[in-house]
């Protein structure tokens, strides 16, 4: 039966959109137009299934390989212009992994992440009335082999998340600890059930991150 208590965050008539790299895009501007097939259409059809007498507009603007200041670059007209009344983000581990990367002109250090990023936050705070949800990047891996590209990636991502955790913090948002989430799953159960390699989950992955979403949102 349909949750009716009236407790979850999304009402009737609302605009989510939601921002991303490839994990919210998952193919929404191709074979899987509008929302792709991950935690994006999940989490659409799971409300369509519970709370079927509230008509909510979702609207996914992830764009595969992006980075905060590809996000900073577009954010007036790909987030702004549709004036939502939620928005929710979810970027981080591309900006991570370009630490990493041989042209060290791409490297994107925190203080650059949490200066564009929160960059980004004012502006919709100062222009449109709109809710804020912040999904941190994660890591599907636990107990890397010491000196791996996969340890040092565990490593370096903290500084990210905190800078996730200190924004939501200053712009009341919603915070959805997707990092801490999967450990805890894996304590349970191998990567492998969640994603082919630590970045981009399988479908049982975006299942994860749809319901940890939704039960931020009271879902």
């Amino acid at each position: 039966m349909p949750n009716s208590n009236g407790s979850f965050a999304l009402q009737d008539g609302q605009t989510m959109l939601l921002i991303g790299d490839s994990i919210t895009d998952s193919g929404r501007r191709n074979r899987a137009h509008p929302l792709g097939d991950g935690y994006v259409r999940m989490a659409f059809e799971l409300i369509m299934v519970r709370y079927p007498q509230r008509k909510i507009n979702f609207i996914n603007q992830g764009i595969s390989g992006d980075v905060i200041t590809g996000l900073h670059n577009r954010w007036a007209g790909d987030v702004l212009a549709y004036k939502p009344d939620w928005i929710s983000v979810m970027v981080g581990i591309n900006d991570v992994h370009r630490r990493f990367w041989i042209d060290a002109s791409k490297h994107i250090s925190p203080e650059q992440y949490h200066q564009l990023y929160r960059d980004c936050l004012t502006r919709t705070t100062t222009e449109i009335p709109a809710r804020l949800i912040l999904i941190e990047p994660f890591y599907i891996c636990q107990n890397p082999q010491p000196g791996t590209e996969q340890a040092e990636i565990m490593a370096a991502l903290p500084d990210y998340l905190q800078v996730v955790k200190d924004l939501a913090q200053e712009f009341a948002a919603i915070r959805v600890p997707m990092h801490e989430i999967f450990q805890q799953q894996l304590a349970c159960r191998s990567a492998d059930t969640f994603c082919p390699e630590p970045v981009h989950p399988n479908s049982t992955g975006h299942l994860v991150i749809a319901h940890a979403w939704l039960e931020a949102l009271n879902w």
